[in-house]
């Protein structure tokens, strides 16, 4: 959900009190291609960034056997954090995406339900590239930093990559975004298959 290729009331159903929509149509969606046998969950790499970043915290926590890899691109991971400060820029104009938990204990307590870096658990995580740039303003480099560190203390192996002369939308220069973007695909190449199977 989120787009409005189905309609406002389907973007209106992916969003505030209604976004786990969002993460459950992913999951089904990759279950789908698994139950048609277009792929598996040992060759079945997830890849999102900013908002979609978020998506892929969320379905790694919900659904971890599904997808051999995940790659997170500039992620919002600690949607709660960030949303409680309505000093950051866009907290204010981002409660009408997420609502305000701020003056709503129901949308916090929703928020808390679903933000990836409050639900990471004991589980077998697939493999996780999380990529975040140092001079991100719109998500800030910490949340992604926090995620990987809850992660690796609960067993997981995320990689965490930061872009040291960044922003939110990557590296600047055709040639340096070319290998941020090959980076990220030798990764996604090497984590389908890599999933431990059987478990």
């Amino acid at each position: 959900r989120g787009g409005g290729e189905m309609g406002r009331l389907w973007y209106e159903h992916g969003k505030k009190l209604h976004k786990k929509h969002t993460f459950t149509d992913f999951i089904a969606a990759a279950e789908h291609l698994v139950e048609r046998d277009i792929t598996a969950p040992d060759r079945l790499v997830a890849q999102g960034g900013s908002a979609g970043g978020l998506l892929m915290g969320a379905v790694a926590n919900l659904a971890p056997r599904l997808f051999s890899g995940i790659v997170a691109e500039v992620p919002f991971v600690d949607p709660l954090t960030s949303i409680l400060d309505p000093s950051l820029p866009l907290t204010v104009i981002e409660w009408d995406e997420w609502g305000n938990p701020l003056d709503d204990p129901e949308v916090y307590a929703y928020m808390k339900s679903y933000a990836p870096y409050e639900n990471v658990h004991p589980v077998t995580y697939p493999r996780i590239l999380a990529i975040t740039s140092l001079n991100d303003t719109r998500v800030l480099y910490v949340e992604p930093a926090k995620w990987v560190a809850r992660l690796r203390e609960v067993g997981a192996d995320p990689l965490l990559k930061v872009e040291m002369a960044a922003g939110h939308g990557g590296v600047s220069g055709r040639y340096a975004a070319w290998r941020e973007r090959a980076f990220a695909q030798a990764w996604i190449i090497d984590a389908a298959g890599a999933h431990p199977s059987g478990e």
